[in-house]
């Protein structure tokens, strides 16, 4: 599956892989603590929202921004983003399109 994806690698004089440029949503969310979850997150869980939305949106991500990453449409991401607890292979791929953790979408 080709999913589409914001990363660009660059490469050296000798085309090895130099650097990569990544979103600076994905880098915010890379430097925060590796076993917290923001306070922001966690406020828009306690306040009804899923996992998924609330890093969604702390992410400062729109749901067709997350769909384009993912490769799938937008009302197909809105469906997962409603569910409670999705199964842990949806998870993993939302978390690859946010930058963090799949673990951190289990709260």
């Amino acid at each position: 599956m080709n999913v589409p994806t914001d990363v660009q690698i660059i490469n050296d004089a000798n085309g090895q892989p130099a650097f990569v440029v990544i979103p600076y949503a994905s880098y915010v969310a890379q430097q925060a603590e590796p076993d917290l979850i923001p306070h922001e997150v966690v406020s828009r869980i306690v306040d009804g929202a899923t996992p998924i939305r609330a890093w969604r949106e702390y992410l400062d991500l729109t749901q067709d921004e997350v769909a384009r990453r993912m490769g799938i449409s937008q009302p197909a991401y809105a469906q997962q983003e409603a569910v409670a607890k999705p199964r842990k292979a949806t998870r993993e791929k939302i978390a690859v399109a946010f930058g963090i953790r799949a673990d951190q979408l289990e709260l």
